[in-house]
């Protein structure tokens, strides 16, 4: 599937004293790779996860950044995704949409590609609504993973998307992630099989040992395609995780966490608050 032999991974290390010097930091960074990537191919595609991460975004939309980004280039995709209703508590994309994406929104009905879309009324960032790639929550695990998944080939078929020359799979400009306790990323769990699917580029989970069980989520080979990757670990309870994922932790003969298996085409830059990386 591959066509070229790929690059070992440019990792960087980035730490601050709080999560406020992250949440700046990370708000550069991202409108850097904004302005770079959109001059190069005109358009920015970016991957969000859940969990804090979306809150530690918040800098992006207050100034100046909220002004000066071109959010009109900005492609939204999810990285995971509980199959919920998109209006449930429990899912990323009214995580994203109340955090980031805008303080208010309803949800609008493309018939023609059977997704939902993100119309933001008060255009906080004003990303257009065909440019906000959510699941189809009216479908199984199975069928959500399906759906997305043929999206994907289509916005490939389009030209919207790139297909990376190295490993064969869509190449996103940008993925931001975060990281669980047990090392998890995206719903790729170290006790679940899904972490080692090589052939799917969105694959479906129903016994997520986090809650709720339900979750569609990209597998590594399409994570690790993407040009940057940015992990953004804040916190005490992750220092740990952030040791073995960094730092010399990982028992030897173990299973390797998944978060070790992060690498990206391009560089892939972890951004840690002074709690994460306290014991490194």
């Amino acid at each position: 599937m591959a066509s070229a032999t790929p690059a070992k991974t440019q990792t960087k290390v980035l730490k601050f004293d709080t999560e406020e010097d992250v949440a700046v930091a990370l708000a550069k960074y991202t409108a850097d790779l904004s302005e770079k990537y959109i001059n190069e191919k005109g358009s920015f595609s970016v991957v969000l996860s859940g969990g804090t991460l979306i809150d530690t975004l918040r800098k992006l939309v207050e100034s100046p950044y909220k002004e000066s980004v071109d959010w009109s280039k900005w492609l939204i995709f999810w990285v995971d995704e509980r199959v919920v209703p998109l209006d449930h508590e429990d899912s990323n994309y009214l995580l994203a949409s109340r955090g980031f994406l805008s303080k208010s929104r309803f949800l609008l009905r493309n018939k023609r590609h059977c997704q939902w879309l993100l119309h933001i009324t008060n255009e906080q960032v004003p990303i257009p609504p065909s440019n906000v790639y959510a699941i189809n929550d009216k479908k199984s695990p199975e069928g959500a993973a399906d759906d997305y998944e043929d999206h994907l080939k289509d916005l490939i078929s389009r030209k919207i998307l790139p297909i990376s020359n190295i490993s064969g799979f869509p190449k996103f400009d940008l993925m931001l992630l975060g990281m669980g306790p047990d090392g998890h990323v995206a719903s790729l769990f170290p006790s679940r099989h899904h972490r080692y699917e090589k052939e799917r580029w969105v694959t479906f989970i129903t016994d997520s040992p986090k809650p709720p069980p339900p979750r569609i989520t990209f597998t590594f080979p399409v994570i690790n395609s993407a040009s940057e990757i940015a992990m953004v670990i804040t916190g005490a309870d992750l220092a740990e995780t952030t040791k073995m994922a960094l730092g010399n932790g990982q028992i030897p003969g173990s299973t390797p966490l998944p978060c070790t298996e992060v690498s990206a085409e391009g560089e892939l830059a972890w951004f840690l608050d002074k709690d994460a990386a306290s014991k490194l």
